[in-house]
Formats: C-alpha cells, structure tokens, sequence
C-alpha cells in the first residue's frame, strides 16, 4: 500500500515502463504514457485527491470522504478522480452508491523510476 511517504521520488524496480530520463533516450510510447500520468497531476486539486487516499485508512477513499477536505462538489471530485483513473494512477471499485478508490502502487513506481537517475 501507498502512503504519503511513499509518495517521494525513489529509485525503485527496473524501469520497465519507460527508460529514466536521465538514461537513454525515451520512445515515443512511453513519452506519452509519462507525459498523460504528469499531466493528470499536474492539477492542484488532483495531487491533493492523491495525497488524501494515500494518508487514508489502507490507502483507500470513499468519493464521498474527498468532496469535504478539497471543498469541491460530488460530480466535480468525481471528474477529477476519472482524470485520474484514465491515466492509470488510481482503481475505482463501485460499492453499492459510492465510488472507492485506491492509489495504482505500479503507476506510481514507473513514474519514480521515470524520474529516478541511473
């Protein structure tokens, strides 16, 4: 499970998704696949989305735990977090009524290889 202190960037895993960018040139595969992930976190409001799940109890949030601490309406977080999910960042489960969610733990490794120097 992600916690907020797992949020720092280390070098972790091989780097198989994308080549660190201090090493080798990147293909434009994974130039794409980087710059959607950065560009969903580019937002204010979605890395607090993240930092809230990953301070959570198990690293898990309901969307209805998330409107209050960001100060945003159901169907706006809800926006933001489908940002985020269609980057590969965070898993939705449907449960009942409510969305829950979870940090993508690989997502996030890729991104700290991505950026972690050889």
């Amino acid at each position: 499970m992600t916690t907020a202190a797992d949020l720092t960037i280390t070098q972790v895993g091989d780097g198989a998704c994308c080549s660190p960018m201090a090493g080798a040139p990147m293909d434009d595969s994974s130039a794409n696949r980087l710059a959607r992930s950065f560009k969903a976190l580019g937002d204010p409001t979605r890395l607090r989305l993240v930092s809230l799940i990953a301070a959570s109890d198990g690293s898990e949030a309901c969307i209805c735990d998330l409107t209050g601490p960001v100060g945003l309406s159901q169907p706006t977080v809800s926006h933001h977090m489908k940002t985020l999910a269609d980057a590969g960042l965070v898993t939705r489960e449907q449960r009942g009524r409510w969305a829950y969610y979870r940090l993508d733990d690989d997502a996030f490794d890729h991104l700290r290889a991505a950026l972690a120097p050889e």
